[in-house]
């Protein structure tokens, strides 16, 4: 079977976790810890990065960041992972969905202005497949509505709009290293925190709600509790793996850039059979984070899986559109959200992985010809 991902070793990740467990210090915000954040701060220009056990925690601390409370709303695509719901639903947020783009699984950015309320305290836009959500149309609409913006960047590292890295536009950037993603570690995460005014306190929530880093500084005699916060530091196992990832990262890289290109030069022909290919607008460039196809129908793209399947290859689907779901629904304004739910039906994911043969890519494509010349 050719499998849908598989995860990457870059050479050194043994090593420094070896180095990192010899040391004495395997928990949070030690060397390695420091040596991924000076990373992404240099090469992206954050003006704070912190590592966090999951994108799913960056969000989180982005929504105590906000000071989200109980009835305040925030939008958010319905085609994303539930992670970028459940960290403002936690706070007490009502979640208003925007509907996708018919190019593209993103948020339709000229739906947003019509879902704003006085209730709303911030939109998260998440940049699907690493392709950059329209952000001067969504930088325009918070400043002109007082508004904060959080970039759930989980499958954007690398990316850029208009020459911007992706996670470094918006107030706060969230990323992921899920085993699924370019750069891995496994599990763990990151905030990129580039507001100002989120600094210091971004730290404090980060270190469990203590000035536990301003102590080690030597900046206080002391720490304690001094606001709301949690556990959100990996352990320096997982820094240390994540290092090695980032001392690679172009290699990393340029490989899945060469495998989504042949992907995109194979499948051309599908597009005279109604299937839609990736969309990348010109203001965003691609990180290859996934090759994806949108089939005509749910039973087409059931179909294509299935033959895949009886090929050894492990193709997906993605996400359900969180405006159905079991929970959220009841809690839904109950718009019509068609694209949302084209993607859910029809988006098929193709085997994408840094040692994805030449040889098995080709069978891939050929395989998924094949089977459209039988539609």
């Amino acid at each position: 079977m050719i499998p849908f991902n598989k995860p990457y070793l870059s050479g050194k990740e043994l090593h420094y976790i070896s180095e990192g467990v010899l040391s004495g210090k395997i928990s949070g915000n030690g060397k390695y810890t420091q040596l991924c954040q000076n990373f992404f701060e240099k090469t992206f220009q954050f003006k704070q990065a912190l590592l966090t056990s999951s994108c799913t925690d960056a969000l989180e601390m982005s929504s105590i960041l906000l000071n989200i409370q109980q009835g305040d709303e925030v939008i958010i695509p319905s085609y994303t992972f539930v992670s970028t719901a459940n960290a403002f639903v936690l706070r007490g947020a009502k979640i208003i969905f925007c509907d996708s783009r018919v190019d593209h699984p993103g948020m339709d950015e000229n739906k947003l202005e019509e879902l704003i309320t006085p209730k709303t305290k911030a939109i998260v836009a998440v940049h699907y497949a690493g392709v950059a959500c329209d952000m001067d149309k969504i930088m325009a609409l918070a400043k002109k509505h007082n508004l904060f913006v959080v970039e759930d960047a989980a499958q954007a590292i690398d990316s850029n709009y208009k020459g911007q890295p992706l996670g470094g536009i918006g107030d706060l950037g969230a990323f992921s290293f899920h085993e699924t993603k370019n750069i891995i570690s496994g599990e763990g995460g990151m905030l990129a925190v580039n507001n100002p005014n989120f600094m210091h306190r971004s730290e404090i929530i980060w270190e469990k709600g203590t000035n536990r880093s301003a102590f080690w500084r030597g900046e206080v005699d002391k720490y304690g509790w001094v606001d709301v916060g949690s556990s959100f530091l990996p352990s320096e196992v997982v820094a240390a793996f994540l290092y090695a990832q980032l001392e690679n990262m172009k290699v990393i890289q340029d490989r899945r850039k060469e495998i989504w290109q042949t992907y995109w030069e194979g499948l051309q022909p599908l597009k005279d059979k109604g299937v839609q290919l990736p969309f990348i607008p010109g203001y965003a460039t691609n990180n290859a984070h996934m090759f994806y196809l949108v089939c005509k129908t749910g039973e087409q793209r059931s179909s294509l899986i299935e033959h895949l399947k009886k090929q050894e290859i492990n193709a997906v689907f993605h996400y359900l559109s969180l405006h159905k779901s079991p929970f959220y629904k009841s809690k839904h304004d109950g718009r019509v959200l068609p694209q949302s739910d084209r993607y859910e039906d029809c988006l098929v994911r193709l085997p994408f992985f840094f040692e994805l043969t030449s040889k098995n890519q080709s069978f891939i494509i050929k395989s998924i010809l094949d089977f459209f010349k039988l539609q």
